[in-house]
């Protein structure tokens, strides 16, 4: 899989369609590695339209919300915070760390909180 071509078409035919037409956000997902903070028994899905779960119980992960959100609902949700260069962000609940690392590159600090051990080692390797 050529991965740079994969990220390209998850931005232009996920993402934009989305309305998410931040010029900032839209480079952050050219930068930050999605592929990266994916579990690797998924890391064929990390582009697609689709809620990735972060532990090996898949169903169990998705009904509980221990899931890596679609790109397109990550990508929504960084627009809409309009975050700054002068903000701190909480983020409860880290999950694989990639919207903390998302964050980390637009906001001065950004803590975040995790309380399934599996999971917090998880962001915090990533």
């Amino acid at each position: 899989m050529n991965l740079e071509r994969a990220r390209f078409n998850m931005i232009e035919q996920q993402i934009r369609p989305w309305q998410v037409l931040d010029q900032d956000v839209l480079r952050l997902l050219s930068e930050v590695k999605r592929e990266d903070f994916v579990p690797v028994t998924h890391k064929a899905l990390a582009f697609a339209d689709l809620e990735l779960p972060l532990t090996s119980n898949s169903e169990a992960a998705l009904q509980s919300g221990q899931c890596m959100l679609s790109p397109k609902v990550e990508a929504r949700m960084l627009q809409d915070l309009a975050v700054t260069a002068q903000d701190k962000v909480l983020e409860v609940g880290s999950g694989s760390g990639y919207m903390a690392a998302l964050l980390g590159k637009r906001v001065q600090r950004v803590i975040t909180l995790e309380i399934e051990p599996k999971l917090a080692l998880m962001a915090r390797d990533n």
